[in-house]
Order: C-alpha cells, then structure tokens, then sequence
C-alpha cells in the first residue's frame, strides 16, 4: 500500500468536506470536490476556501494533476474553474453528467452556448476507470441514485463517497433530484458496503443530527452496524420507502439555483453579457416548495 495522505478542508457554510490527495510532500496530487464560497445574499463570490488548499498545495510543493467531483452538486458551489487557473490539473467527473447537463439546460432555458455534451470538463470518467495520481491508483466507482452521475474515487483503502453516504447517524442522501432513484441508491451503496470493513469512508458533508463535532471519516465496518439508513439487513424495498417518505418532505438545497448553474459549467460563471457582468437565472414556480 502506498503512502496515502489525506488532507480535508471544511467549509462550514454548507458543511462541506474536500480533501487534496497526494503520496506525500513533493508528490502529485488530486483535489475532491472542491468549494467556491457564495455570498446568497449579494450574489458574490469570493475564493478563501479555494486558497487555503492552494497555499497548502505549495506549501507542501505539490504537483496537482487532477481536480474531480463526485457530481453536480446541489448545496456548494464548486471551485474546480478557478483551481484549475491557479495550480493546474484536469476537472473529471463521471461520464453521465451529460444526463444530468441535459435535464438542467432545460430547467434554466439555458441558450446555445451551453452544450450539454461535458465538454466543460476536461475528462469524464467511465465506471471502473483506473487513473494515476502520480504514484496512486485511483477507481471509479458509479454510485447513481442521489444523481444518475454520481461516482465515488477509491484510492488505496480509502474512498471518497460525494453526497452517496453520510456519518451513520446521519443516513444516506436524498434521492428526489432529476433521474434520481431510491431503489438504484440501495444499489449503490450496496456496492460500497460489499468492500472490505476496513476501507475507510471519506464524507463530501456532515449534518450532525445531535450535539457533536463535524466528522467525515467512517469505515464499511461501521456503516454496515450503523447507518440508520441503511444498515446490514435494511431490505431494499424497506429503504426505497423510507427513502422516497423522507424525501417528500425535504426542502429544496439553500444554494441549488447558483450551484446547479455553475456545477454543470465545471465551475465556471455563466458567459459574461455585453455590460461586462455575469448572470445566473432563477426559474420561477417550479422547483419544489417544501
């Protein structure tokens, strides 16, 4: 097994984790679901999250090859655009975020400047992809159901599982998305806890339901005796049910409208307009109201 380091960096505003992954001090390495900080209430966007591991990366004279999401997500929005101008790297994201870029150009009317094909990344990446990281091995894992595209990165006995699972008290991710499905998460999830054990789970969130601290590292072992979701003998159709009952009742992310917008982009801006600004759009009467 190889030197695996493991740096997160947490954003408390939308209680989100992202690490940067390298052999050690002087090696490449990978950022995972990076975040742009977004100011809801003025429409401005600011970079400290994202310069905190930049400075860590050259702190630790890091060589960054890969900048990969788990998926397009729907509570923070991603800084990968701007990593990418300022430390290098290719933005990767499973293959069928076109699925996912094709039912949101719809929804946000979006014009014939965005093509809904991934050209906005530099990679996609197929299930059961291998790719290096330097000396690292890393894997794809598709683990759809929160979104058809999510994947999830293992990388020696570690893997990065996006929004697919939460810390045990917590549960599993909603699935009430477009294309999202219940029944394919039970799948997904399954495909995780049939690992060793010992393989450690790294969280993308933590919402601690009671007085705790934030946490983002769980292990197959604990999440199988655990989870309150998803336990070992939570049957498929039991948690379909429980899955699709909670979800009918969830309000719909606080940052979806912008994160959507800039997520599908790879995290770019919208393109610039004739006066010099960029706009987002806000879709009137028809996203949920819960």
């Amino acid at each position: 097994m190889s030197n695996l380091q493991i740096q997160p960096f947490f954003d408390a505003d939308t209680e989100t984790y992202s690490y940067v992954i390298s052999a050690g001090r002087g090696t490449a390495a990978a950022i995972i679901d990076p975040v742009l900080d977004y100011d809801a209430k003025s429409g401005r966007t600011s970079t400290h999250s994202a310069d905190a591991m930049i400075n860590y990366i050259h702190t630790q004279q890091l060589t960054v090859q890969w900048i990969l999401e788990t998926h397009a997500h729907a509570d923070h929005l991603s800084s990968a655009y701007y990593l990418r101008s300022k430390v290098g790297g290719k933005i990767a994201i499973g293959e069928k975020i076109v699925q996912v870029q094709t039912v949101f150009k719809k929804l946000f009317h979006l014009g014939d400047e965005f093509v809904p094909n991934g050209q906005q990344f530099d990679q996609l990446l197929a299930d059961g992809e291998e790719f290096a990281i330097g000396q690292l091995t890393a894997k794809v894992l598709l683990v759809a159901g929160h979104t058809p595209a999510d994947v999830a990165y293992q990388i020696d006995d570690a893997v990065f599982v996006g929004d697919t699972l939460f810390m045990p008290d917590v549960g599993t991710a909603r699935c009430d998305f477009p294309q999202g499905n219940a029944r394919t998460l039970y799948r997904s999830i399954q495909r995780i806890l049939n690992l060793p054990d010992n393989t450690r789970l790294f969280m993308c969130h933590d919402y601690p339901l009671a007085k705790r601290e934030y946490r983002y590292q769980s292990t197959v072992q604990t999440q199988k005796a655990e989870n309150i979701h998803i336990h070992t003998g939570v049957r498929e159709d039991n948690f379909v049910t429980m899955r699709e009952q909670r979800d009918a009742t969830l309000a719909m992310p606080r940052l979806i409208i912008p994160a959507i917008q800039i997520n599908i982009r790879a995290g770019a801006l919208p393109p610039i307009e004739e006066n010099g600004v960029s706009y987002l759009k806000i879709p009137l009467n028809l996203l949920g109201s819960v």
